[in-house]
């Protein structure tokens, strides 16, 4: 009973848990913690990605400019706007594909590779994948509250990290494959 609730409220001590995933760095007990935070936010999914795009033209007006199918749709707008909500929901699909791929490293750069390689064709660059990690961590601060530690921040900060990595490669093999 006491090992069970030592790793309910996150205090086990298990060295096991601590071990750098050799192909992320992310630990185990990093990775639970990620996808800890993420059940509950993806709960909502839809709401959740309307609320963080919106923070994310909030935070960025100018990145507004690289959807082209609500890029002149005023930001009180976008909420209603069926094709921001499909938007929305798949930014949230993706991030849901890769904390589900933690473990399948294999699958996860290729899925980033890709996305890099898409959002290149769009003229994003390394900046708005930024900004946009700056935002994720408030939205997720916002909706854990207390829940969010700061061991989970710094979880979600590393494996943002990761992953913002391998799409900024394929963003640069792209860009190398064009020339």
């Amino acid at each position: 009973m006491g090992s069970l609730l030592s790793s309910l409220v996150g205090g086990n001590s298990n060295p096991a848990l601590d071990i750098p995933d050799p192909d992320t760095g992310l630990t185990q007990r990093e990775k639970m913690a990620v996808r800890r935070n993420w059940d509950i936010v993806k709960a909502n999914i839809k709401q959740n990605g309307i609320e963080l795009l919106i923070m994310f033209f909030e935070a960025n007006p100018s990145h507004q400019r690289y959807f082209k199918s609500f890029r002149d749709v005023p930001l009180k707008d976008l909420p209603s706007n069926n094709r921001f909500q499909a938007h929305c929901t798949s930014v949230m699909y993706a991030l849901t594909s890769i904390v589900d791929n933690l473990d399948d490293t294999g699958c996860l750069v290729e899925m980033l590779t890709k996305l890099g390689q898409n959002h290149r064709k769009h003229g994003i660059s390394r900046q708005e994948f930024n900004d946009l990690k700056i935002t994720l961590l408030k939205l997720l601060k916002k909706k854990l509250g207390s829940k969010f530690t700061c061991e989970d921040e710094a979880a979600w900060k590393k494996m943002l990290d990761v992953a913002f990595s391998v799409i900024f490669t394929g963003m640069d093999e792209d860009q190398g494959s064009e020339s």
